[in-house]
């Protein structure tokens, strides 16, 4: 039973792995066709513009894009050159420095999401088959009975 069990576990990751992969090819194809920018360019552009002030602290982008220091460095400084995004030093700490959204790049994030551009959603539902579908469904249904019983017996006040 256990061996079943993870071997449908394993297949439905593998899935959805290889839905992601496809997801992402299209999306960054579909951006490549509009704008020119490429999915992590997107992905820097629309977390600064919905930062206040448009701005973000170059340590919290990294981790919100889960992107390595030396790896931000070089997005944002490619970025910078096409100014798409200026880097400024940080006012509350003079060591750090913060990416900061300009006027071009948001026009450039505006013009890269055309009204028929479809969204993450809908690409991933055209790119599964029905046994992905099924499959994905089945898994996201455990994690939300785990996590409902996770926070349920984290809610509960422990006896004394």
């Amino acid at each position: 039973m256990t061996e079943s069990l993870d071997a449908e576990r394993m297949a439905c990751w593998r899935a959805y792995i290889e839905a992601s992969q496809r997801l992402f090819t299209q999306l960054e194809d579909d951006l490549r066709a509009d704008s020119d920018l490429t999915f992590a360019d997107y992905h820097v552009l629309v977390l600064l513009s919905e930062a206040p002030g448009q701005r973000l602290r170059m340590g919290e982008l990294a981790g919100r894009l889960v992107f390595s220091p030396s790896r931000l460095t070089y997005q944002i400084s490619s970025m910078q050159k096409r100014g798409l995004v200026a880097r400024e030093s940080c006012p509350d700490d003079r060591r750090g420095s913060e990416a900061v959204l300009t006027a071009a790049g948001l026009l450039t994030l505006r013009e890269a999401a055309p009204p028929h551009l479809r969204s993450v959603r809908t690409h991933l539902m055209d790119d599964l088959d029905d046994a992905e579908v099924a499959c994905l469904t089945r898994v996201f249904e455990r994690l939300g009975r785990r996590l409902r019983a996770d926070r349920d017996v984290s809610s509960t006040p422990a006896d004394k």
